[in-house]
């Protein structure tokens, strides 16, 4: 890719294995449907998502250089990502996520970004000490990071020098993982990403709407919070107040990356200087557009 980056995308770039059927399941359920392998990671979507709107990502994440991870790093080139800064482990795998994805919505996910976690900092050195920044001259763009890391990192990097100039961007990647953002929340640093759980877990606390949890994300001292609860109204909190819009209606095909989406798309649409109330519909657009199977895999 010859085009600078202009957005630093960190966390897991990884194989998304997806088992999809349109039946119904439930537990010990056993259906017709298809399987995909697909390059995936919470990073690599919304990275999938930035090119698809115009932007230039870097990712900076750990891949093996077993057959796997070559493929992954070839596919990651060819979709236009820059992968300077990858860390190439010859001791790790490659991460991979398994799901099962029914008519009825996710039925189960595991992650495994044991690679990743394993690589800690090694997948930050550009930016820490490096051709990207370093502490004494800080990064000042934008940047997307997922909650795949480890809780020592995040902690690190909530209040990192090298970051205090970014405008750093996060998702939990998981409601099993929001816990690790509690960081962010500490440093009043960085806007945050996540679903209604997400942010009652965050909050401890039980929330019925996403503006009640922006608000409550807020008075924990989340600089930015912009949480989605589904086809239920989504809102974007700061200090300046919190806006709330609803989804447009679709019919649910699937579910794997669209948090992703409306990630990148909302950051993409911010980028080119939209407004906060067009950057939400922006993203909720988009969203809408990947769980009922409009926009394509690359």
């Amino acid at each position: 890719m010859t085009t600078s980056p202009n957005i630093l995308c960190i966390g897991s770039v990884l194989w998304d294995i997806i088992g999809r059927s349109a039946s119904h399941m439930r537990q010990g359920s056993d259906v017709p449907g298809r399987i995909i392998r697909i390059p995936g990671g919470v990073a690599m979507n919304i990275a999938i998502t930035l090119r698809r709107q115009g932007m230039h990502p870097a990712l900076l994440t750990a891949m093996g250089l077993d057959p796997e991870g070559q493929e992954l790093l070839a596919q990651c080139q060819r979709m236009g990502m820059a992968c300077d800064h990858i860390y190439l482990s010859k001791d790790l795998p490659t991460d991979r996520y398994m799901a099962v994805e029914g008519g009825n919505g996710l039925i189960a996910a595991i992650a495994d970004a044991h690679s990743l976690e394993e690589a800690g900092d090694k997948i930050l050195t550009a930016l820490l000490d490096g051709p990207l920044g370093s502490a004494s001259a800080p990064y000042e763009g934008l940047i997307a990071l997922d909650g795949n890391l480890t809780v020592e990192l995040l902690t690190q990097i909530a209040a990192s020098p090298a970051f205090a100039k970014a405008d750093l961007r996060v998702a939990p990647a998981s409601p099993g993982k929001a816990q690790r953002l509690i960081p962010f929340l500490e440093q009043g640093r960085a806007t945050l990403y996540v679903n209604l759980e997400e942010a009652s877990l965050l909050c401890s606390a039980s929330y019925d709407s996403a503006e009640a949890a922006a608000r409550g994300l807020l008075d924990r001292g989340a600089f930015r919070a912009v949480v989605t609860d589904g086809g239920r109204p989504t809102a974007d909190g700061t200090k300046d107040g919190i806006l709330v819009q609803t989804p447009p209606e679709v019919l649910v095909t699937r579910v794997t990356g669209a948090g992703d989406t409306f990630m990148a798309a909302h950051i993409a649409a911010e980028y080119r200087g939209a407004s906060r109330d067009a950057a939400l519909s922006a993203a909720l657009t988009a969203a809408a557009a990947h769980v009922s199977g409009e926009t394509p895999y690359d």
